[in-house]
């Protein structure tokens, strides 16, 4: 029998979503496939053959040893041998990590037992902390340490995941240990940008491959509504911009100055995934949506608008572009990290990170041209469809001998 574990932070949002979507592809391929993620906060629901390595409380209790001594990863002991006596019996052809972070799971461990027992590994990287002393991201630090050993981290302390001390000297030398060796591993990333990054990095020994994210294109489609009379926008020029949480990193100030060089008798900014926080850095003439009631709702929020906006500073393989991109809406993105990989020249633009002033050029220009068609957006938007990125990891189990 084909046992396929798949492990996660979580079994929702983002990176949950696309290991449920991945295991149950694999069932019908003819794996048997359990998930496995701690209890959180925020979860879906728990079905058949899910693995909860360990209960809210024991994952807290890591997470805030994790953020006293900085050893992020190095706890769970006692629900990570019980995890590890299930895979024992279960005894998986394939393991595919996702996020290991957030200190729910013990890493060596699990890497020992890996290595021990001669298991394939797939391991989906959805940002930069398995090949660096701590951070996720480093982009907006302009740190290049994690090339040769971290220390003397520049990553602020109270951004996630946190450590009141630092020591990611250290921990760079631990990771490097804990996850070179592995026998049978393949590296998976969904952008470009992050795998050229692995190539730099200590994990540079092991097999790359490139799978893009995707979307579920029966819900991310063209959907009239009523939402630009409800907000009051009528004939303006909405500029969109959607995040879960808006700050620096998701270039709210961008937006916030883009206020004041736009005409606003032509131009209306709209955020999705505001909070009463974020509310009080917006000036009046920005209108603010804290949440959509789901996901068809964003879906007509994203066909009313006539540009999405992405001014990120650190970001992998964005959604949000795919998103607004299938619902027949252009992007216009900083080049940064994997966005600028997402719109082709048929549907979107790039400019160079911060430069606000080519920003504000193009918004203007593609106002004024209209260069992109809901045709062409749709056009690009067939290679997001979600079922064929899935499938690409049953290709990969197959090509790994388990076909």
């Amino acid at each position: 029998m084909r046992v396929l574990v798949s492990i996660n932070l979580g079994n929702c949002s983002s990176t949950g979503n696309i290991m449920r979507g991945i295991s149950s592809l694999g069932e019908q391929d003819g794996y048997t496939a359990y998930q496995a993620y701690p209890a959180g906060r925020i979860s879906g629901p728990i079905i058949k053959r899910d693995i909860v390595i360990s209960s809210f409380i024991f994952s807290k209790l890591n997470q805030i040893l994790g953020r006293i001594t900085g050893y992020n990863g190095c706890f769970a002991t006692i629900t990570t041998l019980r995890f590890l006596h299930k895979l024992e019996k279960l005894k998986p052809s394939i393991i595919h990590l996702h996020n290991l972070h957030n200190c729910y799971i013990n890493i060596p461990m699990l890497f020992r037992y890996v290595k021990k027992h001669h298991v394939r590994v797939i391991w989906t990287l959805h940002d930069c902390w398995p090949f660096t002393g701590r951070c996720p991201y480093f982009t907006m630090a302009q740190c290049n340490k994690w090339k040769t050993g971290c220390g003397n981290c520049p990553y602020p302390k109270e951004s996630y995941p946190q450590a009141q001390v630092d020591i990611t000297a250290k921990m760079w030398v631990l990771k490097k240990e804990w996850f070179n060796g592995v026998e049978d591993m393949t590296i998976v990333t969904p952008s470009q940008w992050l795998a050229d990054l692995v190539k730099e990095s200590f994990l540079k020994d092991y097999p790359v491959k490139v799978i893009n994210n995707g979307i579920d294109l029966s819900v991310f489609k063209p959907s009239e509504s009523d939402f630009r009379q409800k907000y009051g926008i009528g004939e303006k020029y909405m500029l969109l911009g959607v995040a879960d949480s808006w700050g620096a990193r998701k270039g709210l100030d961008v937006f916030v100055e883009l206020s004041k060089r736009l005409d606003p008798a032509k131009y209306q900014i709209l955020l999705v995934g505001t909070n009463d926080n974020v509310d009080k850095q917006l000036p009046d003439n920005i209108i603010s949506v804290h949440r959509t009631q789901n996901q068809k709702e964003l879906a007509e929020i994203y066909t009313a608008a006539d540009l999405f906006v992405n001014p990120t500073r650190e970001e992998n393989y964005p959604t949000v572009n795919m998103e607004a991109i299938a619902c027949g809406t252009p992007v216009l993105t900083f080049r940064t990290g994997g966005s600028p990989e997402i719109p082709d020249a048929t549907c979107g633009a790039v400019v160079d990170c911060d430069d606000i002033d080519a920003l504000e050029a193009e918004i203007t220009r593609i106002a004024e041209e209209k260069p992109f068609t809901v045709e062409n957006c749709l056009r690009r938007a067939r290679q997001f469809d979600q079922n064929e990125r899935f499938k690409e990891y049953i290709d990969l189990y197959q090509s790994k001998g388990e076909g």
